[in-house]
């Protein structure tokens, strides 16, 4: 099942990396659509395209499935083989099939597909079900390697480097940092869209003052990688000592209705993170558990070991409980 999973990424990424030659931003980043989870953009269909194509030619027709991804909403589109009653499918497959979209239509940052596994619980399913998961790297344009993680639940990390200029691939190793303090390195909070951008650029402020004191202002960098795959694997790569999404909280809190936030396909890679020991967790505390469906937002903070999240955890619950009784 993991090599199925990994099979996919691969073969999603070589579709979209094809399908952008010749074709301009403008003509990559033009709106085909708008799902009940996200907008579509047109270098999304590629993807969707490659995803029914390989399951057709390639998963186990005794292993009967469904789909949970953007841009399949119709039961009729999402259940291979084509055809089976979705009450007889076995496994669910949680597939965000562009994560970072807004990145690499504009060329700009790796993107990520991400497939998760789990047995068939239908409205029951949640994300700790999943235990099978794969993240495969789409590179930007100058990028000769991809980097894909993936994992069986329990049986540890699977890391692997492909050449996509011809095909080769090999170990690669990644570790998470190791770091006792967050000074000098990179840690974050997701303020991607305007809305909600200055109420948690305020409490990730106040973390940091309550952390080091008001006189100090530590070096902190903050990288704001457009999507949670990426920041998925700068944790794993060793690049980042915190990452966290509050989108649902703040925007709640703020009285905002938004869909542009993290959903359970957004984190159905979250198993990696656990079998590299980076902790992940609600931010008040807390499994993160959503059921796997498209539309649940989803709050999550993650530290790559827990001398980081002993130092930041108290603190974030203290400031997300004071701005919830705010």
């Amino acid at each position: 099942m993991r090599n199925l999973l990994c099979e996919l990424g691969d073969f999603v990424r070589d579709a979209v990396v094809a399908g952008r030659r010749g074709q301009g931003t403008e003509a990559l980043a033009s709106v085909s659509r708008e799902s009940i989870a996200d907008t579509i953009y047109s270098i999304d269909t590629l993807s969707e395209e490659a995803i029914i194509e390989w399951f057709k030619e390639h998963w186990p027709r005794d292993w009967p499935v469904e789909l949970v991804a953007e841009g399949f909403d119709e039961p009729e589109a999402r259940v291979f083989p084509h055809g089976t009653p979705l009450e007889r499918t076995r496994w669910r497959c949680v597939i965000d099939p562009i994560d970072g979209t807004r990145g690499i239509m504009y060329d700009k940052r790796p993107a990520w597909v991400l497939t998760g596994l789990a047995p068939q619980k239908w409205a029951a399913a949640r994300l700790t079900d999943i235990f099978v998961a794969a993240m495969t790297e789409i590179p930007t344009t100058k990028q000769w390697r991809a980097d894909q993680v993936s994992a069986v639940r329990g049986r540890g990390l699977v890391t692997e480097a492909v050449d996509v200029r011809g095909g080769g691939r090999e170990p690669v190793a990644l570790r998470k940092s190791e770091a006792r303090d967050f000074r000098h390195g990179f840690a974050s909070l997701a303020k991607f869209f305007p809305a909600g951008k200055a109420a948690v650029s305020r409490l990730e402020e106040e973390l940091w003052r309550a952390l080091y004191g008001r006189t100090e202002w530590p070096v902190i960098f903050d990288d704001q990688y457009i999507c949670t795959g990426g920041q998925f694997y700068e944790l794993l790569a060793g690049h980042d000592r915190m990452n966290g999404d509050l989108r649902p909280i703040i925007h709640e809190h703020a009285g905002m209705s938004m869909t542009l936030m993290c959903h359970p396909y957004d984190v159905c890679t979250a198993m990696l993170l656990g079998e590299a020991g980076i902790i992940f967790e609600k931010p008040e505390g807390g499994p993160v558990d959503p059921p796997l469906d498209l539309t649940s937002p989803v709050a999550w903070v993650a530290f790559a070991n827990e001398e980081l999240a002993g130092l930041a955890r108290p603190v974030l619950h203290r400031l997300l409980k004071e701005l919830r009784a705010s």
